[in-house]
């Protein structure tokens, strides 16, 4: 008993001891990927034709790469607003899957907190904060902002910069630039697993074997996107029911 109520202690004093600069020094391990991704998107914005400015408002409206590559993409092909407006959409559903997640550890604080929290959430700082709660560290609203306002400044800047460079670069496909995104989920989900007990690690690979299949069979019934989304609800799903 003496023993738990020390632990509960400690940990409500570390959680205390969380400040928006420690948020601030957490992030700065992934802002390389946030650089690297946000140059790769302002050079293929510039290749949509987009004006720096246009870059920048871009960014911090939508401010995720996945929907912003696809703006791009659309733009190219004269796709209709309706159209791109729904496509980003259904992109960023798993925004709510991920605030979904992290939910649990905010209900302490008031809902327009967890606005601001759940709006600047991005892949990268979900993976940061899930890694820390996986380990059994605490999290705040402090530390959270401090991570996500620091990632959002940082992504703004870099789009930016690259729609400077996009003006100097003739064909940025050939530079392999459209797949730094996909490169950048490859290397979240290698640090990810690679921080999992054996046992939770069979359990991952075994839902990621399932979400392959599930895109796989769902692609040829739905747009490449929806099968994504909907494959990710599905396994997201088993994987709640299963998790021990």
């Amino acid at each position: 008993m003496g023993s738990d109520i020390k632990s509960d202690v400690e940990y409500i004093h570390t959680n205390e001891a969380l400040t928006f600069m420690q948020g601030v020094k957490d992030c700065i391990p992934t802002l390389l990927g946030y650089i690297g991704i946000g140059i790769a998107a302002g050079v293929i914005g510039t290749s949509a034709h987009l004006s720096i400015f246009e870059i920048g408002l871009l960014s911090a409206l939508v401010y995720a790469g996945a929907s912003q590559f696809i703006i791009c993409a659309m733009l190219v092909a004269m796709s209709p607003p309706s159209a791109i407006i729904a496509t980003t959409f259904i992109v960023n559903l798993r925004h709510f899957l991920m605030s979904a997640a992290l939910a649990p550890h905010f209900t302490s604080y008031s809902l327009l907190r967890n606005v601001g929290i759940g709006a600047l959430l991005t892949d990268e700082s979900f993976g940061v904060a899930s890694l820390r709660t996986s380990k059994g560290l605490p999290i705040n609203d402090r530390w959270m902002n401090g991570l996500n306002v620091t990632a959002y400044i940082t992504w703004i800047m870099a789009c930016m910069a690259g729609g400077w460079i996009g003006s100097w670069i003739g064909n940025s496909e050939a530079l392999g630039l459209d797949f730094a995104l996909t490169a950048m989920f490859l290397a979240l989900l290698v640090l990810q697993l690679a921080a999992l007990p054996s046992s939770k690690l069979r359990h991952y690979l075994f839902l990621i074997a399932c979400t392959i299949i599930a895109v796989y069979i769902l692609s040829s019934f739905f747009s490449i996107y929806m099968a994504v989304l909907l494959a990710t609800i599905i396994c997201a799903a088993i994987g709640a029911v299963t998790e021990k």
